[in-house]
């Protein structure tokens, strides 16, 4: 994949300098009280560009707070309206602050202010209508692939995913670091087992270690629960232990260099391969560190990614709101059954159909395809998911982050 021609793309360029792929009114409640409001005001502007997100919690929360603000001046979100009911914690004038001095338009209904369901709906509708047309004709600028920051996650894991979607997604996500893409795996309980690998793959001794702790960290805090990220429906699908299940999560990984350690809301300094600590810090108090999927792909947005490599074998179908998801399936039985959901067939793999490069190079091309604006197979059937929930996180060490230009793609 190192003979890939040059690749142009275009962004919405925004104040912070980040460059957006789409160009959406994000429509945010503020606590579950204000949802269905919210949901309705998004539901007059079914097939336009205008996406629900939201927080259900009445009390404050840093990490939601901190999440909610990634998510809101994300580069793909040019305008965003908040729904609030009015006695909720969340910051919202903090928030409304931040959204207006990163250059967007920004405005909040407190529906307890406001007139009640009707009236809030109402007037939410109205400012939609007023921002779609505010941000129509905002320009495209140039934007190189070493402006892209992509995700990777992998949902309804079968025997077949650990030989077929996920190195494949490696080695897209190796093509795209070479070229100086952001490129972001995850998570840290679905990878015990794997920390020597990762360590000897860290950018720095310091970092290595960084990576093993915060590994263990993830074991100590299933351990506890009782609960690790083997389901059942991984057992169906014919995987046999949780270290099958680590190891077939890591080849999504690829082989470049581990540049860093990131946390929920955290942007990379350079571009590069970086770790996603999904798993909350401190004693246990949230349970399940991620209830779905979904969790996960919102966390991996709140880094800056501008769209997530889905990896799947089971046939998850879900997408989400602020970023595009790209579905691809390790199962070849799998696609047959869902061909409308799923935009690249890696099963093809099993059948001898296609070598792990070339399904690599498919997910690298469509990954630029989607950046330029045709939509992912989840994206156009209307997929929105989102959720986010309680948790706690507490500062990065200083040895989790580069302060330099990356080291080289293979490590030593």
């Amino acid at each position: 994949m190192t003979d890939q021609p040059a690749v142009r793309l275009s962004g919405y360029l925004r104040k912070d300098g980040r460059k957006g792929i789409r160009n959406l009114v994000v429509v945010a409640y503020l606590v579950e009280c204000a949802h269905h409001v919210a949901r309705e005001i998004t539901a007059a502007f079914r097939h336009q560009p205008v996406h629900l997100v939201g927080f259900p919690g009445c009390y404050p929360n840093e990490y939601a707070d901190k999440v909610m603000r990634q998510l809101l001046t994300h580069p793909n979100v040019g305008a965003v309206l908040l729904v609030s009911l009015g006695c909720e914690s969340f910051n919202k004038q903090g928030l409304e602050e931040l959204v207006h001095a990163s250059g967007r338009p920004v405005h909040t209904l407190t529906i307890q202010e406001t007139g009640g369901t009707r009236a809030t709906i109402a007037q939410g509708e109205e400012w939609v209508r007023q921002a779609l047309e505010a941000i129509a004709d905002a320009p495209r600028v140039p934007m190189g692939v070493e402006e892209l920051v992509i995700g990777t996650v992998c949902g309804g894991s079968d025997g077949t995913s650990g030989i077929t979607a996920n190195p494949a997604v490696g080695r897209a996500f190796d093509a795209l670091i070479e070229r100086g893409a952001t490129c972001i795996f995850e998570e840290t309980g679905e990878l015990v087992g794997c920390e020597p690998h990762m360590q000897q793959r860290a950018a720095t001794p310091e970092l290595g270690r960084e990576i093993v702790r915060c590994v263990a960290k993830a074991a100590r805090y299933y351990s506890v629960l009782g609960h690790g990220s083997f389901a059942p429906g991984n057992a169906d699908g014919g995987l046999t232990t949780q270290e099958e299940k680590s190891l077939g999560a890591y080849a999504k990984s690829g082989a470049s260099v581990i540049q860093g350690i990131l946390k929920p809301g955290d942007l990379a300094p350079t571009g590069g391969l970086y770790l996603l600590d999904v798993v909350p810090d401190g004693e246990v108090r949230f349970g399940f560190p991620n209830i779905s999927d979904n969790a996960e792909i919102v966390e991996l947005i709140s880094c800056g990614a501008h769209l997530t490599l889905f990896t799947t074998g089971r046939g998850s179908v879900v997408g989400s709101a602020i970023s595009p998801v790209i579905k691809v399936c390790a199962n070849p039985d799998t696609y047959d059954k869902l061909p409308d959901d799923m935009d690249v067939n890696a099963g093809r793999i099993l059948r001898a159909q296609a070598s792990l490069d070339a399904v690599g190079d498919e997910i690298f091309d469509l990954a630029l395809r989607v950046a330029r604006g045709e939509p992912s197979k989840s994206e156009g059937l209307g997929h929105q998911e989102f959720i986010l929930t309680y948790k706690s996180f507490t500062e990065k060490g200083p040895a989790c982050l580069p302060t330099k230009t990356p080291i080289p793609l293979q490590p030593a």
